[in-house]
């Protein structure tokens, strides 16, 4: 599947405070829902020691994900806290059991679903920025990331011919044959489903013994006639040869091509979420409280002071810091944020934006223009590595999204392609390395500062690029450099809650407090007062 801006980079828009654990882990509920006709009886969940889940499923939202997407629900709905307690209400008998499978991916899913008339079993990994793939239904490897429609037919014939026949008399994207064990299963990937007359004419004629129907979960869509102008930044650097195209013009060109939208469309699209981001902002201020959470309401007070004259001189990045604490709030109380590119990281670029933009007394237009340019740095980032903390420690997010606003800030300056791409190379230089230890597994401290500091990053970097600094290690080399160092750290280092400050005293004494009002309120995930 090809990269895509709104797909991968600019959202989800979502509740949760990890787009890693909570939307990803919804998509792959909506997809096992569907496996399962909608009636689920039994859930057995087994998450691997080795990996990020068994320390992370509770507090970073994969419960509630999983859960949420097994019963239908929306990424932003407003029940999703709730949703462990509604699996079970709804007469589910759960089971989370931890095991030694030594899964490759730290984010691994692995399903057994049953009701009264089948069972069936799906194995699915977190990628990152709320992206998944399922990668396992029953006996069958697969690969299906939630962009088309899944039309999945088990049959007691000729495959092969089945699959033919189907090619020959359907529009459809693909057509893949799986051999299991003593089973077959066609899987026909296409822009909608195989109607029901199609399948039942085919059906007597070679065995097909069962049906199901996964609808798509992304927002923009996989096509026969999609295509990838560009796959690095010197592939685009070439193809603009010195045209000096803006980089957000380059984002929308490999949007159209990508999801074969209109520029009008795309930029339609963009506008909508940066409404989505700026009522989230203004909601952040005004106040949010939530159970289930350590910092409580902060950005409110740091307004009245940058208002009152109370702070130190920090010009556009005074009102970047009440933003992103603003967002920060707002996703730490379970509202609606977009992650951009993850939840965990989802403050600094449109926080730094939005800000600089306003300060700028630029339209939302300007805005979403901005958001294009980052999109394309995070295309990117994601072509060839990860947003994953679980994979790369918060260098892959908080790196990511400081790399992304430094190119957003320069597009709000009208500076040049050459100079938005080393605002992003030099932004990313600076992160290298950055751990993921989040305190009492909550995603908000350190990771607060770390959406700050990402975003101050971006803002110098900017402004380093706009008086023509040489960033010297062009952008694609900072991405692979960045790939080498989440290799090379260790595994207690990258959002598993085993080393950094997550193994402080005090983040253990609060992980035990946190706990014990959860189970003092029913053992829910937390209560919005």
């Amino acid at each position: 599947m090809l990269v895509s801006i709104f797909n991968d980079v600019i959202g989800p828009v979502m509740r949760g405070p990890s787009s890693s654990h909570c939307a990803a882990a919804l998509r792959i509920g909506r997809m096992a829902r569907d496996l399962m006709g909608g009636e689920i009886g039994d859930i057995l969940v087994e998450f691997d020691r080795g990996g990020s889940l068994p320390t992370t499923h509770e507090s970073q939202g994969s419960d509630m994900g999983l859960f949420g997407g097994l019963l239908g629900w929306e990424a932003v709905d407003e029940r999703l806290p709730t949703a462990p307690q509604a699996i079970r209400a709804v007469g589910a008998r759960v089971r989370i059991e931890i095991v030694d499978a030594g899964d490759e991916h730290p984010n691994t899913y692995r399903l057994t679903l049953a009701n009264a008339r089948e069972r069936h079993t799906l194995r699915a990994i977190s990628t990152g920025g709320g992206m998944m793939e399922v990668t396992r239904i029953d006996d069958f490897a697969v690969s299906m990331s939630g962009d088309c429609h899944e039309t999945l037919i088990w049959c007691d014939g000729d495959a092969a011919a089945l699959a033919q026949r189907l090619a020959a008399v359907g529009r459809v994207d693909a057509i893949l044959v799986h051999n299991g064990d003593g089973s077959q299963m066609v899987e026909v990937k296409a822009g909608e489903f195989p109607s029901d007359a199609l399948l039942s004419e085919l059906g007597a004629g070679f065995g097909v013994r069962e049906v199901k129907r996964l609808a798509p979960v992304l927002p923009v869509r996989s096509h026969p006639g999609m295509k990838a102008l560009f796959a690095t930044c010197e592939e685009m650097l070439r193809l603009d040869a010195g045209r000096n195209l803006p980089l957000w013009k380059w984002a929308a060109e490999y949007e159209m091509a990508r999801g074969g939208l209109t520029e009008a469309e795309v930029l339609a699209r963009m506008t909508e979420i940066v409404r989505i981001l700026r009522h989230s902002i203004r909601q952040g201020i005004q106040g949010t409280s939530y159970e289930d959470r350590i910092l409580g309401h902060q950005s409110g007070r740091f307004q009245k002071r940058m208002r009152a004259g109370g702070l130190l001189d920090g010009g556009a990045l005074n009102r970047a810091i009440l933003y992103v604490t603003a967002l920060m709030e707002v996703k730490s109380s379970m509202g609606v944020i977009v992650a951009a590119p993850t939840a965990g990281a989802c403050a600094a670029l449109p926080g730094v934006a939005i800000a600089v933009a306003e300060d700028l007394e630029l339209p939302e237009e300007a805005m979403a223009k901005a958001l294009l340019a980052a999109g394309l740095i995070g295309v990117f980032i994601a072509a060839r590595w990860t947003f994953a903390a679980e994979v790369g420690g918060c260098q892959a997010e908080g790196g990511a999204a400081s790399s992304m606003a430094a190119a957003a800030l320069v597009t709000l300056a009208d500076g040049t392609l050459p100079q938005a791409v080393a605002a992003a190379s030099m932004a990313f230089q600076a992160m290298l390395g950055l751990i993921c230890d989040p305190v009492a597994n909550r995603v908000e401290v350190p990771c607060l500062g770390k959406n700050v500091m990402a975003a101050s990053n971006a803002l110098a970097c900017a402004n380093m690029a706009l008086a023509d600094f040489d960033a010297v290690v062009p952008l694609d080399e900072v991405i692979e450099s960045a790939r080498a160092v989440g290799a090379q750290m260790p595994r207690e280092l990258r959002c598993t809650a085993l080393g950094g400050l997550s193994t402080s005293p005090t983040s253990l004494a609060l992980a035990e407090k946190l706990a014990a009002r959860r189970a003092a309120c029913g053992g829910c995930e937390g209560h919005p007062k």
